[in-house]
């Protein structure tokens, strides 16, 4: 596997901003999974989606992270929008804002694409409060 140093600016641009959307420990857990099968297909969504897209300054996280839900959403990546709902935690997207991304989807997409997201939303959302209750006892 091609060492950190090895990598391109991009890439460390792009692992630094998916470590502040995503956390620590889940980038850390991914990595650690990494395997040279999967190694060129991690440094592309590194260096393309987090580096190159997530990294502009047009838009905020938080305006990044509604769209992207929207879109997974709307595409049925079920385990995605999990992922991407409990990084509203680091994003600032709020439940309310999760609510007008399932809005748009149901009519730009489709009810049952909604209403399907909305169910992942809701148990990643409960998931994620019940961790961050445990973190805080």
């Amino acid at each position: 596997m091609t060492a950190p140093q090895d990598k391109s600016s991009r890439y460390h641009q792009g692992m630094a901003t998916r470590r502040s959307v995503l956390g620590g420990s889940y980038v850390d857990q991914a990595e650690l999974a990494k395997t040279p099968f999967d190694e060129p297909f991690q440094d592309l969504i590194t260096e393309a989606a987090w580096g190159h897209v997530w990294s502009r300054p047009n838009w905020t996280k938080r305006e990044r992270s509604i769209v992207t839900i929207a879109l997974l959403a709307a595409l049925g990546h079920d385990e995605e929008v999990a992922m991407h709902v409990r990084a509203t935690a680091n994003t600032g997207a709020t439940k309310e804002d999760l609510m007008e991304a399932m809005l748009h989807v149901a009519i730009y997409a489709g009810v049952p694409a909604a209403n399907h997201a909305i169910k992942i939303a809701k148990d990643a959302l409960k998931d994620r409060e019940e961790n961050q209750a445990e973190e805080t006892q």
